[in-house]
């Protein structure tokens, strides 16, 4: 049986309706837990989309108080779960095409979310769509499960699990092929303090903790303007001056590879480190700037099978009398935290900062012998040809919220890694050879009971 054929006669469907849902500014504003929609119209919308979606198309749906939802297909006592989530990143500025105007080029469909996760979820159910068209009929349960706001505190998933059956297995497209297997733990926390200054009324950059800040900004009551010019000329950065505001502009990427971005804060801080003298910008230079693996705290650390720790300081906020910065840790197996914590707050400890815990999340890993593992890995083979063997990520999935489950696509070997940066893409026959893979996964795990 060869579901790409299947996939193909069915593209401009699976082409119109990833469109549709990519329109959807689906970013989240603030979390109100006494809303309605308590993580905004747009997210709630994109929510409602795919619940209607499903409903048109035949299949079970659920929606968890708007926090969280599901379509279902199949019957049987096991669940195998795909596990999708519908918020995005901030589109942040210089894109060529705006970012929720969807459109195809050079056959790539460029959006955001068009390859995290909206490109991905669509792929998963048309999956689910055209398997139930072809008259199979499972004899497990298959439930895509829609996630509000991953890309935050994942307090959408953590409610429907606070109600919902745990799946068996699952997987979640969401990371690349062949296939993820294991995911270093995360750990954020802050660093604030007070330190009144005249000169630097304010230093911001960065929105999210799991992105690379593109841009940092900051007024300063101190002509700087020569020198700035020429520290952005000598070192090929791009900034501005506009009076007392002074801007870089950096490269955004996802917090799981640091070094693939630029952090604007790391430029603006060692700029403004050889002109003042105040401790916040201090701190960020002699710890932070342009170490991505945590060598200044001296925390960093390396697996032979998940690789190094890496660190992404990524939320900047200072008023002129108190700061914070906000840092997202990707740690492999063997890191020792507490040893790290000692470290950080040794730090911070002459300035009589303080320190914050924020997200705390283990090390996530499924065997690689595994038969889930296997199964799925024969289905990517099928149809890609490619023997590659699965590997690990700094990222963290939905796959860890299940006791079992991986990351399976969508990004191909050797494509560039585009999730959370301007004109964030996917390839239109990625998305068509990863519907038929997971049409092959999907049935492959529920032809059986």
């Amino acid at each position: 049986m060869n579901f790409y054929e299947t996939v193909l006669d069915a593209k401009d469907a699976l082409m119109n309706k990833t469109k549709e849902l990519l329109s959807i500014p689906s970013v989240l504003d603030k979390f109100d837990e006494n809303s309605k929609m308590p993580f905004g119209k747009d997210i709630n919308k994109a929510l409602f989309y795919m619940l209607d979606l499903g409903k048109e198309d035949g299949f079970i749906t659920k929606n968890i108080k708007n926090y969280a939802g599901h379509i279902e297909f199949g019957e049987g006592k096991e669940i195998i779960g795909v596990l999708c989530h519908l918020d995005v990143v901030p589109a942040g500025d210089g894109w060529r095409n705006p970012p929720f105007d969807p459109v195809i080029k050079d056959d790539k469909i460029y959006a955001r979310g068009a390859n995290d996760d909206k490109g991905p979820t669509m792929a998963a159910y048309f999956a689910l769509k055209l398997l139930k068209e072809s008259g199979f009929k499972p004899k497990k349960r298959i439930r895509i499960i829609l996630g509000t706001d991953e890309e935050t505190a994942w307090r959408g998933i953590n409610k429907y699990f606070e109600t919902e059956e745990m799946p068996t297995v699952g997987f979640a497209p969401d990371a690349m092929f062949p296939l993820i297997y294991g995911e270093k733990g995360i750990f954020s926390f802050d660093i604030t303090g007070q330190i009144a200054d005249d000169t630097l009324v304010s230093f911001e950059a960065g929105d999210r903790y799991n992105v690379v800040p593109d841009k940092a900004t900051c007024i300063i009551k101190k002509d700087l303007k020569e020198v700035f010019e020429n520290y952005l000329t000598f070192n090929n950065f791009k900034g501005e001056v506009d009076g007392d505001t002074y801007t870089v502009y950096g490269k955004r990427a996802h917090a799981m590879q640091p070094n693939v971005g630029v952090n604007a804060a790391f430029i603006l801080a060692q700029f403004l480190n050889k002109h003042i003298d105040n401790n916040f910008i201090k701190y960020i230079n002699t710890y932070l700037t342009f170490d991505y693996l945590g060598e200044k705290l001296k925390i960093d650390h390396h697996d032979d099978e998940m690789k190094e720790f890496t660190m992404n300081p990524a939320v900047f906020q200072y008023d002129g009398k108190e700061f914070k910065i906000g840092i997202n840790c990707r740690f492999p197996k063997g890191w020792n935290k507490t040893e790290a914590i000692e470290k950080i707050k040794a730090s911070i400890k002459p300035n009589q900062f303080a320190y914050t815990n924020k997200t705390d999340m283990p090390v996530h890993y499924v065997e690689k012998e595994d038969s889930l593992v296997q199964t799925l890995l024969g289905a990517y083979r099928k149809y890609t040809g490619d023997q590659t063997e699965p590997i690990t990520i700094g990222g963290g999935t939905y796959a860890r919220s299940l006791k079992k489950a991986v990351a399976f696509g969508p990004l191909m070997p050797g494509r560039e890694e585009v999730a959370h940066q301007v004109d964030e893409d996917i390839m239109v026959e990625d998305v068509l050879t990863a519907t038929a893979i997971y049409m092959e996964s999907l049935y492959q795990l529920t032809k059986e009971a």
